[in-house]
């Protein structure tokens, strides 16, 4: 399963909010849900080239790390506005155990990062048979 459990992750969120007044979005928004026998996980980079998008894990933890530049125009032109987040982005995500995070995939498509993590086998339900006959002894 996914797990998010990271209480100084949130005390920091509400820090942010109080001290910068108006609140603002994630910078790397993400879904998840599971289908199929795998968890999908999406994450929202619109603006970010596919090259500068570096994926890890590392003891169940998920690293995404992606760089949006910043839009620059003309020479000798002047910034009006600039409200979308530059920088590098880093977003972590704590993976159960049930996940086989050897056979994780990866595409992005339209700004939008996807990924399959696909439930390990020994951790996706399964039919176990019960033989009936005759009454057998336990060690014989």
């Amino acid at each position: 399963m996914l797990m998010r459990t990271d209480p100084f992750r949130e005390l920091d969120r509400l820090t942010q909010q109080l001290f910068n007044g108006a609140q603002r979005p994630s910078a790397m928004p993400m879904d998840a849900w599971r289908e199929d026998g795998s968890v999908w996980v999406t994450f929202d980079l619109p603006g970010v080239d596919p090259g500068s998008v570096d994926l890890s894990v590392e003891r169940d933890v998920l690293t995404v790390q992606a760089e949006r530049k910043p839009v620059t125009g003309r020479e000798g032109a002047e910034l009006v506005i600039s409200e979308r987040p530059t920088g590098t982005f880093t977003r972590q995500v704590f993976l159960g155990e049930t996940l086989d995070t050897e056979k994780i995939e990866a595409t992005y498509d339209a700004g939008v990062l996807t990924l399959r993590i696909p439930v390990a086998e020994q951790a996706r339900p399964r039919k176990i048979e019960i033989s009936s006959g005759g009454r057998k002894e336990l060690g014989s």
